[in-house]
């Protein structure tokens, strides 16, 4: 088994080696799409992406240990892989285990070439953490749905073509019992996205209305009304794929970056110290993620060890901030002129908040462990079987409308 691994790392050490486009930053935003779907088309037809899927819904078939061979390998590289990283991580293992076979057919194989853009519709202005408190409303129209609302904080859906969108389908039922997971058409009439602007002057996330939008019937991911069933099967798998998430080698934040930055500024013993917990802390996430491929390759879901690993990955940037502080001084935040690691190091130090947030807060994290796994006495819901429509939550008014 060492010697097939040893066989396959060579093989994608030399893939990458010959065709990872290197650094684009700088490009026109359109031209930098389009480099980045070619080389993900590439990727597939090579047999590196959608390692561990399933071979019948465009996969390979692989397991654990050769994902592990291929993240480390991509480490050392700046592949242009954020476009497709909500649908490869999220949607798409979320379809392996719910979708109907013509769905599969019809999404997976695109989306591992990187043909067809994928988001997620989950937050809303008055739900963020509490998920199930969404008013996006879903009404039966014939044989399809129509859905109006408005969704915030979605990650590329500037650029997606689809997205797994969380809707109310019975505000009859308590809040957590009348949802639905539809796919949706984000070129559909009544689709409208507007970007956010971060401090960076970046907009990585939008906010998104639904106005009158029509989905087709076969659009349902899961069952009709079992929605947050199939919102708990993404949530595992997007915990895991943030948590799992190996930074580039040339990111800033990283043990290697700062070991650099250490031996340019000088580095006193404090620090060393805190490069050392900050390599242990890197070490213990990487075996972790390392268990959790080979129980989801041994056919077990994620559930709530994600949160573990997303936990455990905002903890550690979170470290590695504090260590990159220590060891740049002022420069973290006023660097010289003609140093080309400042800028990113700032902008690196100033994006790491959200990583306790995106995804679920630390505090949900902390609280999913607690129940889920460590047996810990459930938080009183007062509202667990109250009919949604009763409920006094976000902008709802009082009689149920919107």
């Amino acid at each position: 088994m060492a010697e097939g691994l040893g066989e396959y790392r060579a093989g994608v050490r030399s893939w990458l080696r010959r065709h990872a486009p290197g650094p684009m930053r700088g490009l026109d935003p359109a031209e930098h799409l389009r480099r980045a779907k070619q080389f993900q088309a590439a990727l597939s037809d090579a047999g590196y992406a959608g390692i561990t899927w399933p071979r019948e819904v465009g996969g390979q078939g692989l397991g654990a240990a050769e994902q592990q061979v291929f993240s480390e390998e991509a480490a050392a590289f700046e592949l242009p892989g954020h476009p497709f990283m909500i649908g490869l991580g999220m949607c798409g293992p979320t379809l392996v285990d719910l979708g109907t076979p013509a769905q599969k057919a019809r999404y997976l194989p695109r989306m591992l070439r990187g043909e067809e853009i994928w988001c997620q519709l989950f937050s809303e202005p008055g739900a963020g953490s509490d998920v199930a408190s969404l008013q996006t409303r879903a009404v039966r129209d014939g044989d399809g749905w129509i859905v109006n609302g408005q969704k915030v904080w979605t990650t590329n859906a500037q650029l997606a073509d689809f997205g797994a969108v969380l809707a109310r389908t019975d505000p009859d039922r308590p809040k957590h019992a009348g949802l639905t997971m539809f796919i949706l058409d984000m070129h559909a009439p009544g689709v409208t996205v507007r970007p956010l602007r971060d401090m960076s002057g970046k907009a990585p996330f939008n906010e998104v209305y639904l106005d009158d939008v029509r989905i087709p019937a076969d659009a349902v991911i899961g069952e009709v009304n079992a929605g947050w069933q199939a919102a708990v099967t993404m949530l595992g798998h997007e915990r895991v794929s943030i948590g799992a998430a190996r930074p580039s080698r040339s990111s800033a934040l990283t043990y290697d970056a700062l070991v650099e930055l250490a031996r340019r500024t000088g580095v006193a013993r404090a620090q060393r110290e805190r490069l050392a917990e900050l390599y242990a802390h890197e070490r213990a996430l990487e075996l972790v993620n390392q268990r959790m491929r080979q129980q989801a390759a041994a056919g077990e879901p994620p559930g709530a060890r994600g949160s573990v690993a997303k936990l455990a990955g905002a903890l550690l940037l979170r470290r590695a901030v504090e260590t990159a502080s220590e060891v740049a001084g002022v420069a973290a935040i006023a660097w010289p002129p003609g140093d080309p690691g400042g800028d990113e190091l700032a902008l690196a130090i100033s994006s790491a908040p959200a990583s306790g947030i995106a995804g679920g807060t630390n505090e949900i994290q902390r609280t999913i462990i607690g129940e889920r796994i460590l047996g810990l006495p459930k938080e009183p819901l007062l509202d667990r079987d109250i009919a949604f429509r009763d409920l006094k939550v976000g902008t709802q008014r009082p009689d149920g409308a919107r």
